[in-house]
């Protein structure tokens, strides 16, 4: 399930300040567009650079509260995240723009969260309101610190990855940190403990434009896992958010970095530099290879840039007139972003154990039905499992019967049986060529094809050899026979055409519209068979074998005229081939269909039966009712009279009512319990009804189409196209049949190359080498050379957050 292709969805968002570059940054009235006008260079008496630029965002979020910011770019993709979504919401920037305070917010005012803290709210919240649906919520905190990956969640104690190397890798499914550990949250408490510790242990540094400037790129992964409460179900819905801090970007003319700062500066623009040519590289359409793995957090968000997920940016830049050139660059950087296109689809997946179980369970159901009609059907008890050695033999006794003529069907009750008559009727056939083949050899002297010197000499003997075929230019010879032996070749080959004849014709009555009979099948097992072999007889014996194919041809045109039927110029109506069909062709469903409208006619009358004896007793049962509480209402008139163990004394005749109502009851819920039973089989006999009644119609619209109106050599060219019977197709597509471009390619391909047949190798040698180059050209450019980066110990930690005040 897929959605359509969308593009990244981006926004600008500035830092106040009190220094406003009015004269520079100009936002218009729309909310989505900032002009930027740059003053020239006057020093120059000729200046042709650009001095005036227009960005068009998604929206420009200027002087808003964080609450606005959160609602404008990642609510509905959290929102979607719960539906089975991936999402990522980033923030990209100057260094001191704002973008920790837009993903992480202040931490000592409530009303100040930022992205984070107030996408783990909704989420919780959303789980608790959809009570048709049980979420699991997982988080993992990454940090990648001079092209170094660290667990922020590391030093948790059920963290799992403080000792382990972590790599990311794709394996198919998506990108992942192989190593990083992820955590169980059930509520939004527990997800927000993980979150601050994560920022505690972030890489911090002092510069001149901020004060607490992260010296690395953090990524928090919430993964959702949603699954319907109904048993049943085995589909599972799955989705990844991503939300990302970015390092901010610095010129070490204004920032003043020196020592470790200057060095994690140079590893943050170098990142920063790859995720800019990796942007550019997905905007531009005719790139083929995209430049993932250049860095680690372009690997990381390879899934987030240009993949399956709902993707946000939010570029946040300065106002101020000396950061003009900052700024102008972000905004250049978020025009690129913009014609990145993303597909997102529905993560959705099927748990094993469950689908197991709702097909076991469809099974039974299914036996239970098949048990139902079985007894409908006056039918004994019909075992649907895998079939005995019992079993089987008796069916290969049937099978040899049938073919010898000692009984004219086989007994079938269910579909493996029927699988099981064609395996034995193979088994057969084996053995009789095999049996063919161990006389041949008897009464013949085999040579091998390619041994010369024994034709050689079979020739020289006066024995002519006569050439019956080849089968890939390998074979074998029958050389000379005793003179002493009788030929017998001619006799075997007439007993067996004799057979297949019969065979024939004990098939073929119930075979119409000039389907093979077995028979046929069986001769051309013979003819290949014949092919073989290389014969060397007298002039007699070929004459026999050519009275012999004679008169199997003149048995095969025999057979396709009377198997032939004169079509009419102008098809009948259809109502009356109904009538007809229902009397040949169709005899055998009709006469289903009649006797389950005769069991479903007995059904609805025992039902109405049942409901007028239920409703008979149910005013026995109110009349009942009403005396007895008369009489216990006289009683008590009248004084009741008590025992010595204390308990009332009733005459007989309300003993008899009481007695009366209790049987009247049991026989109320007997009649009750036998009435559902029958509605059940009234259902399902409707059902079988109508099954039956579609079956008969679509048969009789099959039929109609091949028998009128579908031309005798479309049904043919379709029949050698596949299995699906002519008559099941519409109408109108099977008349229009053309030939295609690639049908036509291979006829004109064989009829220029049936001059040349050793050109055919050639052709598909070539074809096959062309293959194999895109095939190693492709993998080439999917398998890049991967960089290994230098491990660096981080020695700077941040200071443990606030905790959040409500106000």
């Amino acid at each position: 399930m897929s959605a359509r292709s969308n593009g990244v969805s981006v926004f600008v968002r500035t830092r106040p300040s009190v220094n406003f570059a009015q004269d520079l940054i100009e936002y218009l009235p729309d909310q989505k567009t900032i002009n930027i006008h740059m003053k020239k260079d006057t020093r120059n008496v000729v200046n042709n650079q650009q001095s005036d630029w227009a960005f068009k965002m998604d929206g420009v979020l200027h002087n808003v509260s964080q609450s606005h910011v959160y609602d404008m770019t990642a609510k509905n993709v959290v929102l979607r995240a719960l539906d089975g979504y991936n999402g990522t919401v980033m923030c990209y920037g100057q260094t001191g723009a704002g973008k920790t305070y837009t993903m992480t917010g202040a931490t000592e005012n409530y009303k100040q969260r930022g992205i984070i803290p107030r996408a783990l709210q909704q989420i919780f919240r959303e789980t608790e309101e959809r009570s048709e649906q049980a979420f699991t919520v997982w988080i993992s905190f990454l940090e990648i610190y001079n092209e170094t990956l660290f667990d922020l969640l590391s030093t948790l104690p059920d963290a799992d990855s403080r000792d382990s190397q972590m790599t990311i890798v794709d394996d198919g499914n998506g990108v992942r940190v192989k190593g990083l550990s992820i955590h169980l949250t059930n509520n939004e408490e527990e997800a927000l403990n993980l979150l601050f510790e994560g920022e505690t242990n972030r890489i911090i540094a002092s510069h001149a434009l901020n004060k607490n400037s992260s010296r690395s790129h953090c990524i928090l992964t919430v993964y959702i896992e949603s699954r319907s409460r109904t048993l049943s179900n085995a589909k599972y819905v799955t989705s990844k958010l991503n939300l990302v801090d970015l390092a901010g970007s610095e010129r070490l003319g204004k920032t003043g970095s020196e020592g470790q700062v200057l060095r994690e500066a140079m590893y943050i623009n170098k990142s920063l530099s790859f995720l800019e040519q990796a942007i550019i590289a997905l905007a531009d359409h005719r790139r083929d290879h995209i430049p993932f793995r250049q860095s680690k957090l372009t690997y990381a968000l390879k899934d987030s840039l240009g993949g399956n997920c709902n993707t946000v940016l939010v570029a946040n830049i300065y106002e101020e007139a000396a950061q003009i050139e900052e700024t102008l660059s972000t905004l250049r950087f978020a025009t690129r972003m913009k014609c990145v296109q993303t597909e997102p689809a529905v993560n959705e997946h099927i748990d094993p154990v469950l689908q197991v179980k709702k097909l076991e369970m469809e099974i039974r159901q299914l036996k239970n039905e098949l048990a139902i009609h079985d007894s409908l059907a006056n039918r004994s008890l019909v075992s649907y499992d895998a079939m005995s050695d019992t079993q089987i033999a008796d069916i290969n006794f049937q099978v040899h019967r049938y073919l010898e003529g000692t009984t004219d069907e086989i007994e079938i009750v269910n579909i493996r049986q029927i699988q099981e008559v064609f395996a034995q009727f193979k088994v057969v056939l084996h053995q009789q060529e095999q049996e063919i083949e161990a006389k041949i050899r008897q009464k013949y002297t085999l040579i091998d094809r390619s041994d010369s010197a024994a034709i050689a000499a079979a020739v020289k003997a006066g024995h002519p050899v006569d050439m019956v075929g080849e089968v890939d230019g390998q074979g074998f010879g029958i050389g000379v026979a005793p003179s002493a032996a009788k030929h017998g070749g001619s006799s075997i080959i007439s007993a067996k055409k004799a057979k297949m004849k019969k065979g024939k014709e004990m098939i073929s009555p119930g075979r119409k519209d000039g389907l093979v009979s077995p028979g046929d099948g069986k001769e051309v097992e013979m003819g290949s068979l014949s092919k073989m072999y290389q014969l060397v007889s007298s002039t007699k014996d070929l004459e026999s074998k050519e009275h012999d194919v004679h008169s199997i041809e003149s048995h095969r045109s025999e057979s396709a005229c009377k198997d032939d039927h004169s079509r009419p110029n102008s098809p009948p109506p259809k109502s009356e081939a109904f009538e007809d069909f229902k009397s040949e062709r169709g005899s055998e469903i009709n006469r289903i269909l009649k006797e389950n409208k005769s069991i479903l006619l007995e059904k609805r009358k025992k039902v109405k039966e049942l409901m007028d004896i239920i409703n008979y007793t149910k005013e026995e049962i109110d009349s009942t009712k009403q005396a007895l509480l008369a009489k216990k209402q006289d009683r008590q008139l009248q004084g009741e009279y008590v025992n010595e163990e204390g308990e009332t004394v009733i005459d007989e005749e309300e003993f008899d009512l009481i007695m009366k109502l209790k049987e009247l009851k049991a026989c109320y819920r007997s009649n009750y319990d036998e009435l559902r039973n029958t509605k059940a089989e009234d259902q399902y006999c409707q059902r079988l009804v109508e099954q039956c009644r579609s079956r008969l119609l679509t048969e009789f619209e099959s039929w109609y189409n091949e028998s009128y109106l579908i031309p005798e050599e479309v049904q043919n060219a379709l029949r050698d196209r596949g299995s699906i019977r002519p008559g099941m197709m519409p109408l109108n597509r099977v008349l229009a049949l053309e030939e295609d471009e690639q049908e036509r390619f291979e006829r004109l391909h064989q009829e220029l190359l049936s001059s040349s047949p050793g050109s055919i190798s050639f052709y598909n040698a070539h074809m096959r080498t062309q293959q194999r180059k895109h095939y190693f050209r492709a993998m080439s450019q999917a398998q890049p050379q991967r960089k290994t980066a230098r491990v660096i110990i981080p020695q700077v930690k941040n200071k443990p957050p606030s905790i959040l005040l409500s106000s």
